[in-house]
């Protein structure tokens, strides 16, 4: 499982989403279920880079922090509920 750490979305034209991809990324593996957050050197460089604001920062880091205990704890929708998504695609 894969879940991108992201700016909220939001939406300013009918039929149009802008969100902002900041490249933290928290991961469970299948193997092992494994959880991990992966890319925080790039969105460490980023943050220098694009010059996030504090709040950005720090939201995104509570963010992956919440979906790392989520993915651990196998809380819904990272239990069983994501398999019907899955269904719906495959």
């Amino acid at each position: 499982m894969y879940c991108d750490i992201t700016t909220p979305a939001h939406w300013p034209h009918p039929g149009e989403v802008n969100t902002v991809d900041l490249d933290l990324d928290v991961c469970r593996l299948r193997e092992d279920a494994s959880v991990f957050v992966d890319d925080e050197d790039e969105f460490a460089e980023h943050q220098r880079r694009y010059n996030y604001p504090p709040q950005v920062i720090s939201e995104a880091e509570a963010a992956a922090e919440w979906l790392t205990g989520a993915l651990r704890a196998g809380a819904e929708p990272f239990a069983t509920r994501y398999r019907d998504w899955l269904g719906e695609v495959g």
